[in-house]
């Protein structure tokens, strides 16, 4: 027995490979050991925490820090060995290689978990796929950016000449991609800024309709006409933007002309009614009702009050409500609303001669 474990194959006794062996066995077993008696309490107690960011820490390291530790433990177990200068590279370089891709997924997880949780909070209920994907896409680029350059660096190559040539391309790329790097960044201008989301109604210029969708170049919006207009970021952030769904309540102003041969009992109680057929409506507040003005062939009220609901709808079907119960007052009072006239007055020519010849 003892001469087999003494042969020697590679530089190393046989001895020295069950050593190995059984180095890396016992510490498989450890390391499941910890993570079915100790992780699991772990998760079970951060549960019962208030904060988020240790559930989201303590998930990241069971899908992504376990399989780091069973990498470290076998590259400790082959040091043990006495390997060539060739297989000692080979194994450091795949161990770095290894754990390296491991702790970039480690903390690209751990970021995008807080990340959905801080979306989830601050605008629970609605789908923020599009946000999370974007914000994703980014946080990938720049950690993995950081870990191919800490790998490079690990591994011996000069960083320098490698950024060197890097910025040379990423500014041709940049001017070939400008525009589209213009609506990406504006994308975040959107999503950081919150100047309309998904289901706002929009007034951009001449065209308006719902928003439907904010991607990462471009905005949709669907018209009351039933198209889709479809908006770069870059032109909406530089815009005027009307966003009617933010609006907690609409000011409306409007006239009513009766005739010049209304009395003037009539024309002063006018203002009365004006306030009570507006104060008999539902969500509204009065403001006023007053006689303008003289028109060329009317005498002019205006009425001011606040729809106190956004709703375009429903203020239609308030002031068409109003306009109907004018209707009927006005006719019960017998006050004509008016509408454009003249009025010819004739003089007879002969009879204003004998006037004229008596004087």
């Amino acid at each position: 027995m003892e001469e087999i474990l003494d042969r020697v194959y590679y530089h190393n006794t046989v001895r020295d490979y069950i050593i190995v062996l059984g180095v890396i066995l016992i510490s498989i077993l450890i390391i499941k050991f910890f993570k079915r008696a100790i992780l699991l309490r772990l998760i079970r107690w951060t549960e019962s925490t208030e904060t988020r960011l240790d559930n989201y820490l303590i998930e990241s390291f069971s899908r992504f820090g376990i399989p780091v530790l069973y990498f470290v433990i076998i590259y400790i177990a082959l040091n043990y060995l006495t390997l060539s200068d060739r297989a000692s590279d080979i194994i450091e370089i795949a161990v770095t290689v290894a754990i390296t891709i491991m702790v970039i997924r480690f903390l690209i997880s751990t970021i995008v978990l807080i990340i959905r949780a801080y979306l989830l909070r601050r605008h629970p209920g609605r789908d923020t796929v599009n946000e999370l994907g974007a914000i994703s896409l980014i946080v990938n680029v720049v950690i993995w950016f950081i870990g191919i350059g800490f790998l490079l660096d690990n591994m011996g190559y000069d960083l320098t000449a490698v950024i060197a040539g890097l910025g040379v391309g990423g500014i041709a790329v940049a001017l070939a991609a400008q525009n589209i790097l213009g609506d990406l960044f504006n994308y975040f201008v959107i999503f950081l800024d919150k100047p309309f989301e998904v289901g706002d109604f929009l007034i951009v210029d001449d065209k308006n309709g719902v928003v439907e969708h904010i991607g990462v170049k471009t905005t949709r919006i669907k018209t009351l006409s039933g198209e889709q207009l479809v908006f770069a970021n870059s032109d909406l952030t530089s815009s005027r933007i009307h966003n009617f769904k933010r609006m907690q309540r609409r000011r409306i102003v409007f006239t009513i002309g009766v005739t010049y041969q209304t009395s003037y009992e009539n024309l002063e109680s006018i203002p009365g009614v004006l306030k009570s057929i507006v104060q008999r409506q539902q969500e509204v507040e009065f403001d006023r009702a007053h006689f303008k003005t003289y028109n060329d062939s009317s005498l002019d009220f205006e009425v001011v009050y606040y729809v106190l609901k956004p709703d375009y709808t429903f203020y239609m079907d308030t002031q068409q409500a109003i306009n109907l119960a004018i209707y009927r007052e006005f006719a019960s009072m017998g006050v004509d609303i008016a509408y454009p006239t003249r009025t010819l007055f004739i003089v007879n020519q002969q009879e204003e001669e004998k006037k004229a010849q008596r004087l």
